[in-house]
């Protein structure tokens, strides 16, 4: 057997799970069956030389083709019905327990589509569904394994049943984006310090960098210091209904700041300037 043959024999064993994957992440049969038809693209052209487990790579690939479709789309949906059946797997040792598993994904999936974002989606599904590890969780949403984590975290409780959001719990993450910025204009370090996770994390597109903006910043202390001082001209804002931050020069939106803001604290910040990304999103100044 050939290495193409070999490849094509991996990719049709593990094609259940894959179709499972992305129909979950997606919430559609039809972008799940797209997205599979570009994974197995990547993966024919792929250098798989050092692959030692071909089910969670494929997956991983797979996982890299849904994040980049949710991240296109303007904004997400559900749409009743949509809901994606179970995909039979005929390796499951306890198909009893897998109907358990496959009904909590469907309640999942509603709640995921309609409250969080697609990396808070992605951590989640890949890490407490289908078992990958957050350190290769992580370089799919761009995150560190830490930020991961948390995004995997918030998304478990809700679907769990241990947070059941009151409409105050959108003003509170709004509150602290706008405590953050304010301790970001007024140069308050430790105000800045109190809002953020230890872990905390900030990261710039390619767009951002040519502007000036780091690349990645980790930890609290080396985040505190990259804000503080900062963002004087920034205002609070929605983008896409989560609290974040614009910088617009004259009516044209230059940088976009996207908080993850985990138990009253900040855990992760995105500047995106990238012109693509900044049309897609839905925004919306906030009064401080």
């Amino acid at each position: 057997m050939n290495h193409d043959e070999w490849l094509a024999e991996h990719f049709e064993s593990h094609r259940p799970q894959l179709l499972s994957a992305a129909r979950r992440l997606l919430g559609s049969g039809s972008d799940a069956d797209d997205a599979i038809q570009d994974a197995w693209i990547r993966i024919s052209r792929a250098d798989t030389s050092g692959v030692e487990n071909p089910a969670g790579w494929m997956t991983t690939v797979v996982a890299r083709v849904c994040f980049d479709m949710l991240r296109a789309r303007r904004s997400w949906q559900y749409v009743p019905g949509g809901d994606p059946e179970p995909v039979a797997d005929p390796n499951e040792a306890d198909p009893e327990q897998r109907a358990v598993e496959a009904d909590l994904v469907g309640v999942a999936l509603l709640v995921v589509l309609e409250t969080l974002t697609p990396p808070e989606r992605l951590a989640f599904v890949l890490h407490d569904v289908f078992g990958l590890p957050f350190n290769e969780v992580a370089p799919i949403v761009g995150r560190s394994p830490a930020a991961t984590r948390q995004l995997a975290s918030r998304a478990r409780r809700r679907v769990r049943g241990a947070e059941h959001e009151a409409p105050a719990d959108p003003m509170r993450r709004a509150a602290v984006v706008q405590a953050f910025l304010a301790a970001s204009r007024a140069g308050d370090f430790q105000a800045l310090l109190d809002l953020l996770d230890p872990m905390a994390e900030a990261r710039s597109d390619a767009a951002a960098v040519s502007m000036g903006s780091l690349d990645r910043v980790h930890g609290a202390d080396a985040v505190a210091e990259f804000f503080s001082g900062r963002a004087r001209a920034a205002k609070a804002a929605l983008i896409d209904g989560h609290a974040g931050a614009v910088w617009s020069y004259g009516d044209t939106l230059k940088v976009a700041f996207l908080f993850t803001v985990d138990d009253d604290r900040i855990v992760d910040i995105e500047l995106v300037a990238d012109p693509a990304r900044l049309s897609a999103f839905d925004v919306e100044l906030v009064e401080a």
